[in-house]
């Protein structure tokens, strides 16, 4: 048995190839592993839980239910899906985490995080993601009208889309060395999983003390995922393709 964990899936009827794959994949988890950890942006935006009866969130949310009942779920609140909440949990079967949330499995000590708290170098996002949190800022996003949020969110979308097609993956967006001592010292240095900088691959940290292991992202019909059991964390991959 194995600990599975995957992230930045941003689900979305634009990219149905994705979803096939999510909704196949999980099948073929369900009841075979110990848990599923999903650490943050499963959905390209998530407007709140009052839109969980549309077509393809329910289908999404049915794929989740279905996993749930045979495999523990948990899933980590990201910088496009902050707003799940508890209708979601009840909709899906999943439980919501805390950003950061440690874990001990298989011999590891491991401290799972989407990721973006660590990225404090882009300090307008960092002033943003401490304004999403306050209750009252989401209370009064949650009053305005459903289509009024989704035009929101695709107007935010269509903005970090543009600026990712003219600068890429900017250094300013990646984990700090300050950000990662912020996150990880508290802590007594755990291994780090996260997400969010779309940068996969294992890195040291400070000078070696411990390590950071970044999940691959999900595009172009594939995504990846990190595996845990009694060997240790291996990233692999899954394609569309058999």
């Amino acid at each position: 048995m194995a600990i599975h964990f995957i992230s930045d899936l941003h689900l979305s009827e634009e990219h149905p190839e994705l979803a096939e794959l999510f909704e196949r994949t999980l099948a073929e988890w369900a009841g075979q592993i110990d848990a599923l950890y999903i650490l943050g942006d499963l959905f390209e935006y998530w407007v709140g839980d009052d839109d969980a009866g549309s077509p393809f969130n329910a289908r999404m949310l049915d794929t989740l239910a279905r996993f749930a009942a045979q495999t523990p779920l948990y899933v980590m609140h990201g910088n496009r899906d902050f707003l799940l909440g508890e209708g979601f949990e009840r909709a899906s079967g999943a439980r919501l985490i805390a950003d950061p949330t440690p874990i001990d499995a298989y011999g590891q000590r491991l401290l799972l995080s989407h990721g973006d708290v660590a990225c404090t170098a882009d300090t307008a996002y960092q002033a943003f993601r401490a304004l999403r949190s306050q209750p009252a800022w989401q209370a009064a996003l949650l009053a305005r009208p459903l289509a009024e949020r989704h035009a929101i969110a695709r107007a935010a979308r269509t903005q970090s889309e543009g600026q990712k097609a003219v600068q890429g993956y900017t250094e300013e967006g990646d984990v700090t060395a300050e950000g990662l001592l912020a996150l990880l010292e508290p802590c007594g240095w755990p291994v780090l999983v996260h997400g969010h900088t779309h940068r996969p691959g294992c890195y040291p940290v400070t000078d070696g003390k411990t390590q950071r292991w970044v999940i691959a992202d999900w595009h172009d019909g594939a995504g990846g995922y990190l595996r845990l059991d009694e060997d240790g964390l291996a990233a692999l991959r899954l394609t569309a393709a058999r």
